[in-house]
C-alpha cells in the first residue's frame, strides 16, 4: 500500500466533488478525487437538465462529463477508489482505500446520496428483475409494457414522464394526495394519457411470476384501506434519498438521518474536513447548490491549508 501526498483529498466525483476539484486547482493546490463507482453522481442518469443557470438544456451525462474533463484539464487527479476511512491527525488527514493511503492537509466530503429502498419483502431479490431505481438506465427494457413509478418528488415525476415515451402505461404511486415536485414537473405529466395516478397509496407487496420476475404490485389506499393489484412488469422506486456517510461518522458529526452537520461555510465538526453537496445538512439539494458547495468547500480547504 503506497502513501500518496497531496493538498486536498475530495471524496466523491459528483457535481460537488468535481466543482471542488476545479476550484482547488484554480487556487493553486493539488486535488485528488476518490470515487468508488462512476463520476457524475446521480445527475448522470438525468435525461434532460433544464434548471442549471446559463444552460437551457443538457443531458446529465454531458453535464457530468464536462465537469470531469474540466477538472482533469486543470490537473486534478481522479482515482477510481473507494474511501474506507479517514484518520484525523490534526494538520494531516489520512484517507484510506484498499489500494493506498492518501495524506493531505484538508479533506472535502462530497459523498452525495443514494436512492432510498422500499424496505419490503422480495425487493432485493427482484432488483434487476423488475425493480429498478433508475428509469433512464433501465426504462428501455420495458418498451410497450406497463410499469409503475413510486414517489412524489421531482425525480419520480421526471421518471414517469420519461417512461411514457415508450411504455404502454405508467402508474404513478404516491402516498399523499398532492405531489412534492415542482409545479413545472407536475404540469408535464398532467396531460399524459398513459399516466394513471394512484394517490394516497403505498406499496405493500411485490408479486412475481413463474419466471421469478416482477409481474404485479399490490397497493393499499391509506384512506379507505382498499387493496389493489397493478399488473406491471417494472417498478421504478423514487421515494427519496439516503446519505452515504456511515464510514466517516467517527470523525465528523452526523445528524439523525446520517447527513454531515455542516453549514453554508461547509465546515464540519472536524477542523480541516469540509462537506459539500447533498451529503450535508441543508434545505435545498439542487445541481446549482451542489456546484456552489464545491466552490465554497474548495476555497475554505485551501485557506485552511495556508493558515
Amino acid at each position: 500500500m503506497a502513501e500518496i501526498r497531496t493538498d486536498v483529498v475530495i471524496i466523491g466525483a459528483g457535481t460537488a466533488g468535481l466543482s471542488a476539484a476545479i476550484y482547488t486547482q484554480r487556487a493553486g493546490k493539488q486535488a485528488i478525487v476518490l470515487e468508488g463507482e462512476s463520476y457524475g453522481g446521480q445527475i448522470i442518469n438525468t435525461l434532460d437538465v433544464e434548471n442549471y443557470p446559463g444552460i437551457k438544456h443538457i443531458s446529465g451525462f454531458d453535464f457530468a462529463t464536462g465537469l470531469y474533463e474540466q477538472a482533469q484539464d486543470l490537473g486534478a487527479k481522479i482515482e477510481m477508489e473507494s474511501a474506507l476511512q479517514i484518520i484525523d491527525n490534526g494538520k494531516e488527514k489520512i484517507v484510506k482505500t484498499k489500494e493506498n493511503d492518501y495524506i493531505a492537509g484538508a479533506v472535502i466530503l462530497a459523498t452525495g446520496v443514494k436512492r432510498r429502498e422500499l424496505g419490503i419483502e422480495n425487493e432485493k431479490e427482484l432488483t434487476g428483475k423488475g425493480v429498478s431505481y433508475c428509469a433512464t438506465c433501465d426504462g428501455a427494457f420495458y418498451r410497450k409494457k406497463d410499469v409503475a413509478v413510486n414517489g412524489g418528488g421531482n425525480t419520480a415525476l421526471e421518471d414517469a414522464e420519461f417512461l411514457t415515451r415508450f411504455c404502454n402505461k405508467v402508474y404513478l404511486i404516491h402516498r399523499r394526495d398532492q405531489f412534492r415536485a415542482d409545479v413545472a414537473e407536475v404540469k408535464k405529466i398532467t396531460d399524459k394519457p398513459n399516466i394513471e395516478l394512484v394517490l394516497n397509496s403505498t406499496i405493500d407487496e411485490l408479486q412475481t411470476g413463474e419466471d421469478g420476475k416482477l409481474n404485479g404490485v399490490e397497493t393499499v389506499d391509506k384512506v379507505t384501506g382498499e387493496k389493489r393489484v397493478l399488473p406491471v412488469s417494472g417498478l421504478f422506486v423514487a421515494i427519496g434519498q439516503v446519505p452515504s456517510n456511515q464510514a466517516f461518522g467517527d470523525v465528523v458529526a452526523l445528524d439523525d438521518a446520517g447527513y454531515i452537520k455542516a453549514g453554508e461555510d461547509t465546515k464540519t465538526s472536524a477542523p480541516g474536513i469540509f462537506a459539500a453537496g447533498d451529503c450535508r445538512t441543508k434545505q435545498v439539494r439542487q445541481l446549482a447548490t451542489a456546484a456552489s458547495d464545491g466552490a465554497v468547500a474548495a476555497l475554505a480547504a485551501c485557506a485552511y491549508i495556508e493558515e
